[in-house]
Protein backbone atom coordinates (compact mmCIF):
# COMPACT_ATOMS: atom_id res chain seq x y z
CA UNK A 1 0.00 0.00 0.00
CA UNK A 2 1.39 3.51 -1.21
CA UNK A 3 1.84 5.95 1.87
CA UNK A 4 -0.97 7.96 0.79
CA UNK A 5 -3.69 5.64 0.84
CA UNK A 6 -2.39 4.45 4.32
CA UNK A 7 -2.92 7.87 5.63
CA UNK A 8 -5.42 8.99 4.16
CA UNK A 9 -7.29 5.94 5.76
CA UNK A 10 -5.85 6.79 9.24
CA UNK A 11 -7.09 10.19 8.91
CA UNK A 12 -10.91 8.63 8.35
CA UNK A 13 -10.48 7.40 11.44
CA UNK A 14 -10.56 9.75 14.68
CA UNK A 15 -8.95 9.88 17.87
CA UNK A 16 -10.76 10.07 21.26
CA UNK A 17 -10.74 13.67 21.15
CA UNK A 18 -10.93 14.25 17.73
CA UNK A 19 -14.78 12.27 17.53
CA UNK A 20 -16.37 15.06 15.62
CA UNK A 21 -13.87 14.75 12.49
CA UNK A 22 -15.12 11.15 12.51
CA UNK A 23 -18.99 12.39 12.71
CA UNK A 24 -18.79 14.71 9.80
CA UNK A 25 -16.70 12.04 8.15
CA UNK A 26 -19.79 9.61 8.48
CA UNK A 27 -22.57 11.96 7.99
CA UNK A 28 -20.46 12.95 4.61
CA UNK A 29 -20.84 9.10 3.78
CA UNK A 30 -24.68 9.18 4.95
CA UNK A 31 -25.23 12.34 3.15
CA UNK A 32 -23.90 10.79 -0.50
CA UNK A 33 -25.91 7.38 0.54
CA UNK A 34 -29.15 8.78 0.73
CA UNK A 35 -28.82 10.93 -2.53
CA UNK A 36 -27.30 8.09 -4.78
CA UNK A 37 -30.29 6.28 -2.82
CA UNK A 38 -32.74 8.52 -3.78
CA UNK A 39 -31.77 9.09 -7.35
CA UNK A 40 -31.91 5.24 -7.95
CA UNK A 41 -35.93 4.88 -6.50
CA UNK A 42 -36.81 7.83 -8.52
CA UNK A 43 -35.27 6.70 -11.78
CA UNK A 44 -36.41 3.27 -10.91
CA UNK A 45 -40.26 4.25 -10.38
CA UNK A 46 -40.26 6.72 -13.59
CA UNK A 47 -38.73 4.10 -15.62
CA UNK A 48 -41.15 1.76 -14.42
CA UNK A 49 -44.36 4.16 -14.67
CA UNK A 50 -43.36 4.80 -18.31
CA UNK A 51 -42.85 0.97 -18.95
CA UNK A 52 -46.00 0.22 -17.35
CA UNK A 53 -47.76 3.45 -19.13
CA UNK A 54 -46.05 2.06 -22.42
CA UNK A 55 -47.55 -1.60 -22.04
CA UNK A 56 -50.80 -0.74 -21.66
CA UNK A 57 -50.93 1.90 -24.83
CA UNK A 58 -49.40 -0.78 -26.96
CA UNK A 59 -51.85 -3.90 -25.50
CA UNK A 60 -54.86 -2.33 -26.89
CA UNK A 61 -52.93 -0.49 -30.06
CA UNK A 62 -50.57 -1.64 -32.35
CA UNK A 63 -47.20 -0.74 -32.81
CA UNK A 64 -47.60 0.42 -36.61
CA UNK A 65 -50.51 1.94 -38.58
CA UNK A 66 -50.76 1.69 -42.30
CA UNK A 67 -53.35 3.96 -43.84
CA UNK A 68 -54.26 4.75 -47.53
CA UNK A 69 -54.26 8.72 -47.84
CA UNK A 70 -58.53 10.08 -47.91
CA UNK A 71 -59.20 6.06 -49.13
CA UNK A 72 -60.42 3.01 -47.67
CA UNK A 73 -58.19 -0.27 -48.46
CA UNK A 74 -60.00 -2.30 -51.38
CA UNK A 75 -58.45 -5.49 -51.78
CA UNK A 76 -56.58 -5.66 -48.39
CA UNK A 77 -55.92 -9.58 -48.63
CA UNK A 78 -53.67 -8.90 -51.15
CA UNK A 79 -51.84 -6.30 -49.37
CA UNK A 80 -51.37 -8.95 -45.86
CA UNK A 81 -48.48 -11.08 -47.65
CA UNK A 82 -46.42 -7.83 -48.06
CA UNK A 83 -47.16 -6.51 -44.89
CA UNK A 84 -46.03 -9.89 -43.33
CA UNK A 85 -43.32 -10.53 -45.37
CA UNK A 86 -41.47 -7.31 -44.04
CA UNK A 87 -38.52 -7.93 -41.81
CA UNK A 88 -39.23 -7.07 -38.74
CA UNK A 89 -43.26 -7.84 -38.44
CA UNK A 90 -44.61 -10.81 -36.57
CA UNK A 91 -48.22 -10.01 -36.66
CA UNK A 92 -51.01 -8.01 -39.42
CA UNK A 93 -54.19 -7.36 -39.00
CA UNK A 94 -56.75 -5.48 -40.94
CA UNK A 95 -59.32 -3.19 -39.28
CA UNK A 96 -62.28 -0.49 -39.19
CA UNK A 97 -63.13 2.20 -36.53
CA UNK A 98 -65.68 4.70 -36.75
CA UNK A 99 -67.38 7.28 -34.33
CA UNK A 100 -70.57 5.49 -33.28
CA UNK A 101 -73.71 7.06 -30.92
CA UNK A 102 -74.41 3.93 -28.27
CA UNK A 103 -77.34 3.90 -26.39
CA UNK A 104 -79.49 1.36 -24.45
CA UNK A 105 -82.78 1.67 -22.82
CA UNK A 106 -82.83 5.48 -22.10
CA UNK A 107 -78.97 6.49 -21.79
CA UNK A 108 -76.66 6.86 -25.69
CA UNK A 109 -73.15 8.05 -25.39
CA UNK A 110 -70.86 8.63 -28.28
CA UNK A 111 -68.26 5.87 -28.86
CA UNK A 112 -65.37 4.82 -31.55
CA UNK A 113 -66.78 1.23 -33.25
CA UNK A 114 -63.56 -0.59 -34.26
CA UNK A 115 -63.85 -3.80 -36.56
CA UNK A 116 -61.32 -6.20 -36.00
CA UNK A 117 -60.25 -9.73 -37.20
CA UNK A 118 -61.02 -12.53 -34.21
CA UNK A 119 -58.70 -14.94 -35.79
CA UNK A 120 -55.57 -12.44 -36.89
CA UNK A 121 -56.17 -9.95 -33.80
CA UNK A 122 -54.15 -11.88 -31.11
CA UNK A 123 -50.99 -11.73 -33.57
CA UNK A 124 -50.95 -7.85 -32.87
CA UNK A 125 -53.17 -6.68 -30.16
CA UNK A 126 -53.21 -8.24 -26.12
CA UNK A 127 -56.64 -7.80 -25.91
CA UNK A 128 -57.53 -11.07 -24.11
CA UNK A 129 -55.62 -9.72 -21.09
CA UNK A 130 -57.63 -6.76 -20.53
CA UNK A 131 -61.08 -9.26 -20.76
CA UNK A 132 -63.35 -9.05 -17.70
CA UNK A 133 -65.74 -11.26 -18.80
CA UNK A 134 -66.67 -13.31 -22.42
CA UNK A 135 -64.22 -13.28 -25.35
CA UNK A 136 -63.43 -11.99 -28.57
CA UNK A 137 -64.14 -15.48 -30.11
CA UNK A 138 -67.76 -14.86 -29.58
CA UNK A 139 -67.46 -11.86 -32.00
CA UNK A 140 -69.37 -13.49 -35.07
CA UNK A 141 -71.69 -12.31 -37.83
CA UNK A 142 -75.39 -12.83 -37.66
CA UNK A 143 -76.19 -17.01 -38.92
CA UNK A 144 -76.55 -16.72 -42.35
CA UNK A 145 -80.00 -18.65 -42.23
CA UNK A 146 -81.79 -15.36 -40.98
CA UNK A 147 -82.12 -16.30 -37.46
CA UNK A 148 -82.74 -14.10 -34.87
CA UNK A 149 -79.30 -13.98 -33.47
CA UNK A 150 -77.44 -10.74 -32.91
CA UNK A 151 -74.31 -9.13 -33.76
CA UNK A 152 -71.99 -9.35 -30.71
CA UNK A 153 -69.92 -6.82 -29.38
CA UNK A 154 -67.10 -6.46 -26.91
CA UNK A 155 -66.96 -2.88 -24.75
CA UNK A 156 -64.87 -1.31 -21.80
CA UNK A 157 -66.48 -1.53 -18.41
CA UNK A 158 -66.76 2.36 -18.26
CA UNK A 159 -68.65 2.36 -21.30
CA UNK A 160 -70.65 -0.62 -19.49
CA UNK A 161 -71.67 1.50 -16.75
CA UNK A 162 -72.34 4.62 -18.34
CA UNK A 163 -74.82 2.53 -20.34
CA UNK A 164 -75.77 0.15 -17.20
CA UNK A 165 -75.42 -2.60 -19.29
CA UNK A 166 -73.64 -5.86 -18.87
CA UNK A 167 -73.23 -9.50 -20.42
CA UNK A 168 -75.88 -10.48 -22.52
CA UNK A 169 -77.81 -7.43 -22.67
CA UNK A 170 -78.38 -5.35 -26.11
CA UNK A 171 -77.08 -2.40 -27.54
CA UNK A 172 -78.31 -0.23 -30.52
CA UNK A 173 -75.66 1.41 -32.67
CA UNK A 174 -76.31 4.44 -34.47
CA UNK A 175 -73.67 5.85 -37.55
CA UNK A 176 -74.45 9.07 -39.23
CA UNK A 177 -73.12 7.33 -42.17
CA UNK A 178 -76.42 6.28 -43.88
CA UNK A 179 -78.85 7.29 -46.88
CA UNK A 180 -79.66 10.72 -47.75
CA UNK A 181 -83.56 11.08 -48.45
CA UNK A 182 -85.50 13.89 -49.08
CA UNK A 183 -85.98 14.50 -45.46
CA UNK A 184 -82.53 14.32 -45.06
CA UNK A 185 -79.84 11.91 -44.04
CA UNK A 186 -81.34 8.66 -41.63
CA UNK A 187 -78.71 7.65 -39.28
CA UNK A 188 -78.04 3.27 -39.61
CA UNK A 189 -78.89 1.64 -36.76
CA UNK A 190 -78.08 -1.95 -35.43
CA UNK A 191 -78.75 -4.00 -32.23
CA UNK A 192 -75.81 -6.00 -30.84
CA UNK A 193 -75.43 -8.16 -27.76
CA UNK A 194 -72.56 -7.46 -25.42
CA UNK A 195 -70.65 -10.87 -25.78
CA UNK A 196 -67.61 -9.58 -23.57
CA UNK A 197 -66.36 -6.45 -21.79
CA UNK A 198 -62.48 -5.79 -21.26
CA UNK A 199 -60.79 -3.32 -18.54
CA UNK A 200 -57.26 -1.52 -19.62
CA UNK A 201 -56.92 0.48 -16.69
CA UNK A 202 -57.09 3.53 -18.46
CA UNK A 203 -60.57 5.87 -18.79
CA UNK A 204 -59.63 6.59 -22.17
CA UNK A 205 -60.13 3.39 -23.45
CA UNK A 206 -62.33 1.59 -21.32
CA UNK A 207 -64.71 4.70 -21.66
CA UNK A 208 -65.29 4.99 -25.33
CA UNK A 209 -63.63 1.98 -27.18
CA UNK A 210 -65.88 -1.16 -28.17
CA UNK A 211 -65.03 -3.75 -30.62
CA UNK A 212 -67.01 -6.11 -33.54
CA UNK A 213 -66.00 -8.78 -35.64
CA UNK A 214 -64.73 -6.95 -39.05
CA UNK A 215 -67.81 -8.53 -41.07
CA UNK A 216 -70.48 -6.88 -38.64
CA UNK A 217 -68.33 -3.15 -39.22
CA UNK A 218 -68.25 -3.82 -42.80
CA UNK A 219 -72.54 -4.24 -43.55
CA UNK A 220 -72.89 -1.62 -40.84
CA UNK A 221 -70.89 1.11 -42.34
CA UNK A 222 -71.93 -0.33 -45.66
CA UNK A 223 -68.31 -0.71 -47.01
CA UNK A 224 -68.18 -4.00 -48.20
CA UNK A 225 -65.35 -5.75 -48.18
CA UNK A 226 -63.20 -3.11 -47.61
CA UNK A 227 -61.07 -1.96 -44.69
CA UNK A 228 -59.78 1.68 -43.22
CA UNK A 229 -56.15 -0.06 -42.72
CA UNK A 230 -53.96 -2.36 -41.21
CA UNK A 231 -52.29 -3.06 -37.57
CA UNK A 232 -49.19 -3.85 -37.15
CA UNK A 233 -46.61 -6.02 -34.81
CA UNK A 234 -43.00 -5.62 -34.50
CA UNK A 235 -40.36 -7.71 -32.57
CA UNK A 236 -38.35 -4.68 -31.56
CA UNK A 237 -40.74 -2.07 -30.29
CA UNK A 238 -37.64 0.36 -30.74
CA UNK A 239 -37.52 -0.13 -33.92
CA UNK A 240 -40.86 0.72 -35.26
CA UNK A 241 -39.97 4.11 -36.84
CA UNK A 242 -37.65 1.96 -39.04
CA UNK A 243 -39.89 -0.51 -40.29
CA UNK A 244 -42.65 2.10 -40.79
CA UNK A 245 -40.43 4.20 -42.96
CA UNK A 246 -39.10 1.16 -44.88
CA UNK A 247 -43.56 0.19 -45.39
CA UNK A 248 -44.16 3.43 -46.69
CA UNK A 249 -40.89 3.51 -49.50
CA UNK A 250 -42.57 -0.56 -50.03
CA UNK A 251 -46.53 0.26 -50.17
CA UNK A 252 -45.47 3.28 -52.47
CA UNK A 253 -46.58 7.40 -52.01
CA UNK A 254 -50.49 6.37 -51.34
CA UNK A 255 -49.83 5.25 -47.99
CA UNK A 256 -48.46 6.50 -44.73
CA UNK A 257 -47.41 4.09 -41.83
CA UNK A 258 -47.03 5.74 -38.36
CA UNK A 259 -44.97 4.20 -35.75
CA UNK A 260 -46.23 4.25 -31.85
CA UNK A 261 -43.93 6.45 -30.92
CA UNK A 262 -45.39 9.32 -33.81
CA UNK A 263 -48.90 8.66 -32.55
CA UNK A 264 -48.24 8.92 -28.65
CA UNK A 265 -45.05 11.70 -28.81
CA UNK A 266 -45.85 14.04 -26.22
CA UNK A 267 -47.05 11.72 -24.03
CA UNK A 268 -43.73 9.99 -23.56
CA UNK A 269 -42.09 12.85 -24.37
CA UNK A 270 -43.87 14.67 -21.13
CA UNK A 271 -43.34 11.18 -19.16
CA UNK A 272 -39.20 12.18 -20.52
CA UNK A 273 -39.00 15.44 -19.55
CA UNK A 274 -40.59 14.79 -16.06
CA UNK A 275 -37.92 11.98 -15.34
CA UNK A 276 -35.07 14.48 -16.34
CA UNK A 277 -36.79 17.16 -14.35
CA UNK A 278 -36.69 14.71 -10.98
CA UNK A 279 -33.83 13.52 -11.89
CA UNK A 280 -31.97 16.49 -11.57
CA UNK A 281 -33.98 17.94 -8.75
CA UNK A 282 -32.91 14.87 -6.88
CA UNK A 283 -29.00 14.96 -7.99
CA UNK A 284 -29.32 18.12 -6.06
CA UNK A 285 -29.09 15.55 -3.03
CA UNK A 286 -25.74 14.42 -4.33
CA UNK A 287 -24.48 18.00 -4.92
CA UNK A 288 -25.31 19.22 -1.10
CA UNK A 289 -23.07 15.86 0.12
CA UNK A 290 -20.37 17.06 -1.80
CA UNK A 291 -20.61 20.29 0.05
CA UNK A 292 -20.32 18.17 2.90
CA UNK A 293 -17.14 16.43 2.01
CA UNK A 294 -15.29 19.61 0.66
CA UNK A 295 -16.38 20.90 4.66
CA UNK A 296 -14.92 17.57 5.85
CA UNK A 297 -11.76 17.71 3.95
CA UNK A 298 -11.23 21.51 4.78
CA UNK A 299 -11.51 20.79 8.50
CA UNK A 300 -8.98 17.60 8.24
CA UNK A 301 -6.67 19.89 6.13
CA UNK A 302 -7.04 23.14 8.90
CA UNK A 303 -6.63 19.60 11.66
CA UNK A 304 -3.24 18.12 9.98
CA UNK A 305 -1.51 21.04 9.15
CA UNK A 306 1.41 20.07 11.30
CA UNK A 307 1.38 16.61 9.83
CA UNK A 308 1.49 18.23 6.24
CA UNK A 309 4.29 19.92 7.51
CA UNK A 310 6.24 16.90 9.09
CA UNK A 311 5.56 14.85 6.01
CA UNK A 312 6.52 17.81 3.19
CA UNK A 313 9.29 18.20 5.59
CA UNK A 314 10.26 14.23 5.43
CA UNK A 315 10.36 14.67 1.26
CA UNK A 316 6.68 14.39 0.53
CA UNK A 317 5.52 16.57 -2.57
CA UNK A 318 2.80 18.46 -2.95
CA UNK A 319 1.39 16.15 -5.22
CA UNK A 320 1.37 13.25 -2.90
CA UNK A 321 -0.10 15.40 -0.49
CA UNK A 322 -2.82 16.16 -3.07
CA UNK A 323 -3.27 12.45 -3.24
CA UNK A 324 -3.87 12.11 0.08
CA UNK A 325 -7.06 14.19 0.67
CA UNK A 326 -8.63 13.19 -2.87
CA UNK A 327 -8.11 9.84 -1.91
CA UNK A 328 -9.90 10.58 1.56
CA UNK A 329 -12.38 12.15 -0.38
CA UNK A 330 -12.87 9.42 -2.73
CA UNK A 331 -13.18 6.67 0.21
CA UNK A 332 -15.98 8.53 1.48
CA UNK A 333 -17.95 9.28 -2.06
CA UNK A 334 -17.32 5.20 -3.15
CA UNK A 335 -18.30 4.42 0.21
CA UNK A 336 -21.48 6.11 0.53
CA UNK A 337 -22.35 5.51 -3.61
CA UNK A 338 -22.30 1.44 -2.57
CA UNK A 339 -24.37 1.92 0.59
CA UNK A 340 -26.83 4.05 -1.67
CA UNK A 341 -26.63 1.83 -4.70
CA UNK A 342 -27.19 -1.00 -2.12
CA UNK A 343 -29.99 0.90 -0.28
CA UNK A 344 -31.67 1.79 -3.14
CA UNK A 345 -31.63 -1.40 -5.10
CA UNK A 346 -33.28 -3.14 -1.72
CA UNK A 347 -35.79 -0.55 -1.56
CA UNK A 348 -36.99 -0.79 -4.72
CA UNK A 349 -37.37 -4.56 -4.59
CA UNK A 350 -39.65 -4.33 -2.08
CA UNK A 351 -41.51 -1.61 -3.35
CA UNK A 352 -41.56 -4.05 -6.61
CA UNK A 353 -42.57 -7.02 -4.32
CA UNK A 354 -45.27 -5.99 -2.08
CA UNK A 355 -46.50 -2.92 -4.12
CA UNK A 356 -48.10 -1.66 -0.64
CA UNK A 357 -47.73 2.34 -2.36
CA UNK A 358 -51.29 2.56 -4.00
CA UNK A 359 -51.89 4.99 -6.52
CA UNK A 360 -55.32 7.29 -7.00
CA UNK A 361 -57.74 6.22 -9.24
CA UNK A 362 -56.65 9.17 -11.74
CA UNK A 363 -53.49 6.98 -13.01
CA UNK A 364 -54.05 4.02 -15.01
CA UNK A 365 -51.74 2.19 -12.87
CA UNK A 366 -53.05 0.76 -9.37
CA UNK A 367 -49.78 0.44 -7.67
CA UNK A 368 -46.76 2.44 -7.88
CA UNK A 369 -44.45 0.81 -10.46
CA UNK A 370 -40.78 -0.15 -10.23
CA UNK A 371 -38.48 -0.72 -13.22
CA UNK A 372 -34.05 -0.71 -12.19
CA UNK A 373 -32.19 -0.38 -15.59
CA UNK A 374 -28.50 -1.79 -15.03
CA UNK A 375 -27.68 1.31 -17.25
CA UNK A 376 -29.05 3.98 -15.20
CA UNK A 377 -27.67 2.27 -12.07
CA UNK A 378 -23.88 2.72 -13.95
CA UNK A 379 -24.64 5.99 -14.58
CA UNK A 380 -25.84 7.40 -10.88
CA UNK A 381 -22.50 5.60 -9.56
CA UNK A 382 -20.41 7.08 -12.09
CA UNK A 383 -21.82 10.76 -11.63
CA UNK A 384 -21.44 10.63 -7.99
CA UNK A 385 -17.91 9.41 -7.86
CA UNK A 386 -17.02 11.99 -10.33
CA UNK A 387 -19.32 14.64 -8.16
CA UNK A 388 -17.26 13.73 -5.00
CA UNK A 389 -14.12 13.73 -7.05
CA UNK A 390 -14.48 17.18 -7.90
CA UNK A 391 -15.23 18.25 -4.23
CA UNK A 392 -11.70 16.56 -3.18
CA UNK A 393 -9.70 19.30 -5.41
CA UNK A 394 -10.04 22.19 -3.77
CA UNK A 395 -9.48 21.14 -0.05
CA UNK A 396 -6.88 19.01 -1.80
CA UNK A 397 -4.98 21.66 -3.58
CA UNK A 398 -5.36 23.81 0.16
CA UNK A 399 -3.19 21.28 1.21
CA UNK A 400 -0.83 20.87 -0.56
CA UNK A 401 0.04 25.02 -0.34
CA UNK A 402 0.78 24.16 3.34
CA UNK A 403 4.24 26.04 3.93
CA UNK A 404 6.34 23.59 6.46
CA UNK A 405 7.62 26.25 7.72
CA UNK A 406 4.62 28.52 9.03
CA UNK A 407 2.97 25.68 10.14
CA UNK A 408 6.01 24.61 12.23
CA UNK A 409 6.99 28.30 13.22
CA UNK A 410 5.71 28.25 17.18
CA UNK A 411 6.08 24.37 17.39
Amino acid sequence: MGFEWFISLRYLKAKRKQTFISLITIISMAGVAVGVMALIVVLGVMTGFTAEFRDKILGINSHIVVQKFGDVIADYRAELPILGAQPGVVGVTPYLTSQVMITAGSGGTGAVLRGIDPASVRDVLSLDKYMLQGSLDDLNRPDANGSSRLPSIVIGNELAMQLHVGMGDNLRLMSSAGPLTPMGIIPKMKTCRVVGIFQTGMYEYDSILSFVSLATAQEFLDLGETVHGFELRVDDIYQAHEIAGELEKRLGPTYVARDWMRTNKNIFSALQLEKTALSIIVALIVMVAAFNIVSTLIMVVMEKSKDIAILKSMGATSRSIMRIFIYEGLIIGLVGTTVGIIGGLILCEILSRYRFIKLPDVYPISTLPVQVLPGDVILISVTAVLITFVATLYPSWQAARVDPAEALRYE
